[in-house]
This record gives C-alpha cells, structure tokens and sequence, in this order.
C-alpha cells in the first residue's frame, strides 16, 4: 500500500496518474497548500522542502519526495513505464530531469506572472511566454520523430510532462503552432488511468 500526500497541482496529479496506470493499492492524504498545510511538522518530516507530492511505501518503508523521483520509485518497483536497458533508462532519465529543470520552473514562472501575479510585469511575462515556447518547441521536435517521448512506448516520461502541459492548456496557454505536441496531449487525456489521477484529490481549480 502507498500513501500519497498530495494536492490537485500538476506534480501532484503525474503520481496519482502513475499510481492509476501501475494499478496500485493507495490511499491518498490530501495536503492543502493554500491553508499552509505543508508547513505542518509531520509534513516537513516527510519532505523538508515542504513541498506535495510525497509518497510512503509501507511495504518497503521507504519515503519518496520530489515528483520524478516518486515516478521512477513506482517504475522501478514495478519494473514498468520506464524502459529496462541501460540506454533506455539514461534516455528516461534525462527527460525526467529536462521536465524537473525546464519544463515545470518555466511553464509554473510563467503562470505565475501572466495569471496570479498582483502585478502585472511585462518584461517578466514576456520573458517566461518566450521560453516557455521554446520549451514546447524543443517538446514538438521530439514528438514529431516518434510517438512517445522516449520512443514507442508510453512511460514515466510522457506522464510528467504531460500534467504540465494538461494545466498549461487550462490556464489558455497557446499549443496551436505545436500540433504534434497536442495530438501526444490528447491521445493521453483519452488514458482511463489518466482521466482517474486527474481527479485525485481533486479536480484543477481552473
């Protein structure tokens, strides 16, 4: 059984949907961050960044936090959603890492500024669309060589690029000169386990 900590925020949602996926027994505790809950002490004992997801194994006992690495946890205990060879598993490994790095700093900066900000700053906004953008771009390339990003196969990979890029489009972000990466978007949103885990602790706000 894994225990998941977790809020309807794009991080949180790529573990629900892996857990869906990977078929799972779980139990979700939902952490409300606009009430500061993360800030509670048995939270910060679980993750010192004070930050959702977290997940506890009470099979093995083992703490994950950090999204990524909860998604490849789930994978490697599994032995599924991440490919098995050495190359394979660099090649995930990277992209997790390009998405923890690029994908989720830039596309949360740029929701922040354009959307929550209670000043509107222009060089700011303009800035994070541009990247933004560009991430997306460099997102379209690799998808328009092959279905998956990592290949043929669906994986840990597409799951946490894909919740960012779920939010972005519900926030009114432009994907319409991306029409690879919206064709990958839309043939996951059709994934039963992924229409579960969106749902899990709840619905986006938005």
């Amino acid at each position: 059984m894994i225990e998941l900590y977790t809020h309807n925020t794009p991080n949180g949602h790529k573990i629900s949907i892996c857990l869906e996926e990977l078929e799972i027994p779980y139990t979700v505790k939902h952490i409300n961050v606009y009430e500061g809950e993360q800030f509670q002490e048995e939270f910060v004992a679980l993750n010192p960044n004070a930050k959702v997801p977290v997940i506890v194994d009470r099979e093995t006992g083992q703490t994950v936090f950090e999204s990524c690495a909860i998604l490849l946890y789930l994978a490697d205990k599994t032995e599924r959603l991440v490919p098995q060879s050495t190359q394979g598993r660099w090649e995930a490994i990277q992209w997790l890492f390009f998405q923890a790095a690029s994908i989720g700093p830039m596309f949360g900066q740029r929701a922040h500024f354009a959307l929550f900000a209670p000043e509107k700053i222009p060089y700011a906004i303009e800035r994070y669309t541009k990247e933004t953008e560009r991430l997306s771009g460099v997102l379209e390339q690799r998808l328009k060589q092959q279905k998956y990003l990592c290949g043929d196969e669906y994986s840990i990979v597409d799951i946490a690029h894909w919740g960012w890029v779920y939010t972005a489009k519900r926030m009114g972000f432009g994907f319409d000169q991306f029409s690879s990466l919206i064709a990958w978007h839309d043939q996951i949103a059709e994934r039963p386990a992924v229409q579960k885990g969106i749902q899990v602790p709840g619905p986006l706000p938005f």
